[in-house]
């Protein structure tokens, strides 16, 4: 496991956290009430519900590890300090797509936080990557595997 700090956004935390103390509290007791259910069921080496449980178990057991292994490296930033001049990691950017005219909102986050559906775009995607130093007004030409998309930067918010 790596030392790297991750850096997120408080709430990323915050969801980090909770995600950690349901997986560590209500999921464990959960799957261990189905393993004794299954147990129960009578001979463990032909059951497959018991095997479906160890494994998910198991899976469970794993996810904890990462989730604690992210907490322990986790770094809350501190927006106050950041500037808003310059696309960095919590911006949030306003682009205009140059060849459609469609105007497109994004803001950067580490790739922990990474969630499409909520437009939360990770500072290591080609586009993310691409984005990050550029002031307003400024352009940007990126390839991606559609092709090559053009932005201009609207705004630059916190």
């Amino acid at each position: 496991m790596s030392n790297a700090k991750i850096y997120m956004s408080k709430d990323g935390y915050e969801k980090l956290r909770a995600e950690l103390q349901y997986c560590q509290t209500i999921k464990r007791r959960e799957l261990s009430k189905a393993i004794g259910v299954a147990r129960d069921h009578g001979d463990i080496s032909e059951n497959a519900e018991y095997d479906a449980a160890k494994e998910a178990q198991a899976f469970n057991e794993h996810r904890i590890s990462e989730l604690q292994d992210k907490f322990r490296r986790a770094q809350i930033l501190d927006e106050s300090n950041i500037s808003n001049d310059e696309v960095l990691i919590g911006a949030t950017v306003k682009l205009k797509d140059l060849d459609s005219g469609e105007e497109l909102e994004y803001t950067l986050v580490s790739e922990f936080e990474a969630d499409f559906m909520e437009n939360k775009i990770s500072i290591s995607s080609p586009i993310g990557n691409n984005l990050l130093g550029l002031k307003k007004n400024d352009t940007v030409e990126i390839k991606v595997p559609a092709g090559t998309i053009k932005y201009k930067v609207l705004c630059i918010s916190r």
